[in-house]
């Protein structure tokens, strides 16, 4: 349980009350640093706003998945509503939680807002009021159903979000308008959570570097431009270690037209090297390759290594059927960009993955990997120079990531432990 709260914390607990300046607002809006703090104590809020507030009433949880919200806010907060006196029960087949406390009885609906079709889940329900964490990951589709939904008298609106460009639907239609919307805004910073020590905050400002750095811990919204890991140099290539490797793994972009790039990974202890890589570029080479000939150059570069994965991306079919006809253990990557890379510059900086000497491609390729201008109004890498800076961000965000989230892909590669 909390014993103690920042100023932005009490607004966001507290903006409903009637002693509260804020009280006649219709909706509250949490921004910011990442590990602010945003997400608990605004989750705390919204429970007891509904509870003292209404009774017999339905209420909306949303989050981009169900699978997150739980993770990320309901798993969290249950302990807390508990210790606080509430009766809390989790209906896990129906997606939502019956609440009771001061003599007040009310159902929280769960819902995901992954793509355009969620909308469909919210239509045809009533609410009494709704919360929308990581706002900005949803589309405005659904996030404007949930809205809409929000009809019986008294309802209220809580958002909580990480800062995205400054282009995003949200921030130009919501923070920027929040007077006209009726909308209180509370910037969050990361010395707004009290519960982080000042280690840690120095730990999550050395994470991110360039537009990162801004967004998820100074909060601003910001454009993306210039290098995209413009951290990286010479200095953090190093030499194969030497000794047997734990695990082995390959991540790989398919290419015709386009350049293919595979790269051959081996875990030591706790980090993950990139030893050799292949890069085939059709263009240079004046000939195009079939999928059986990228199949022996794979084995090639496995080099009769004993493999837990070859991560590709689940749209090159042809070149996935050819591999797992040749008895390869075929795993489809994630393919998040922005998350990816960002996920990537991560594992970078606190050395997840290390890229050795003689990856000349792929340490080519860091030096120019750019942002689109932003004049296109979303963050987006220039589609050039970026082959072996994909197939990097599919193994990091399958095999690095996905084994620290113990998603579904973490599952189907349980040897990696």
């Amino acid at each position: 349980m909390f014993r103690e709260f920042s100023a932005a914390q009490l607004a966001a607990l507290t903006w409903w009350c009637p002693a509260s300046p804020y009280r006649e607002k219709d909706a509250v809006i949490c921004d910011g640093a990442v590990r602010s703090g945003k997400t608990v104590c605004m989750g705390l809020g919204f429970f007891l706003w509904a509870q003292t507030e209404f009774d017999g009433q339905a209420f909306g949880l949303c989050g981009k998945t169900i699978a997150s919200l739980r993770r990320n806010m309901v798993q969290p907060l249950l302990p807390l509503l508990r210790e606080l006196g509430f009766a809390a029960e989790e209906q896990v087949s129906r997606n939502c939680l019956r609440v009771s406390w001061g003599g007040h009885s009310n159902v929280f609906y769960l819902f995901g807002g992954r793509d355009e079709g969620a909308s469909a889940l919210v239509q045809g329900v009533t609410l009494a009021g709704a919360l929308l964490d990581e706002t900005v990951l949803m589309p405005r589709s659904f996030v404007e159903q949930v809205i809409a939904r929000c009809s019986v008298c008294g309802s209220r609106l809580w958002f909580s979000c990480n800062p995205d460009g400054p282009q995003h639907w949200f921030y130009r239609e919501w923070i920027q308008k929040c007077e006209a919307r009726g909308a209180l805004c509370l910037r969050f910073r990361l010395e707004d959570n009290p519960g982080l020590s000042p280690e840690m905050v120095a730990r999550y400002k050395r994470m991110f570097s360039g537009v990162f750095f801004r967004r998820f811990v100074l909060g601003e919204w910001v454009a993306a431009k210039g290098l995209i890991y413009d951290f990286f140099d010479g200095r953090m290539v190093q030499p194969v270690p030497e000794g047997p490797f734990a695990r082995w793994c390959i991540s790989c972009d398919y290419g015709t037209a386009n350049p293919a790039s595979f790269g051959l990974w081996g875990r030591k202890g706790a980090v993950w090297y990139r030893v050799k890589e292949f890069y085939f570029d059709s263009r240079r080479a004046g000939f195009q390759k079939t999928d059986g000939e990228y199949v022996d150059d794979l084995r090639r570069l496995a080099g009769g290594r004993p493999l837990d994965a070859v991560i590709v991306d689940p749209s090159a079919a042809s070149f996935i059927e050819a591999l797992r006809r040749a008895g390869f253990p075929v795993v489809g990557a994630k393919n998040d960009v922005l998350s990816g890379i960002r996920r990537t510059a991560e594992a970078l900086k606190q050395g997840e993955i290390v890229i050795c000497a003689g990856c000349a491609d792929s340490i080519r390729e860091f030096a120019l990997y750019r942002w689109q201008d932003a004049a296109y109004g979303v963050d987006a890498p220039h589609k050039e120079n970026d082959h072996a800076m994909d197939e990097i961000r599919y193994f990091v965000s399958t095999v690095v990531a996905g084994a620290q989230d113990a998603g579904p892909v973490a599952a189907a590669v349980a040897r990696f432990g």
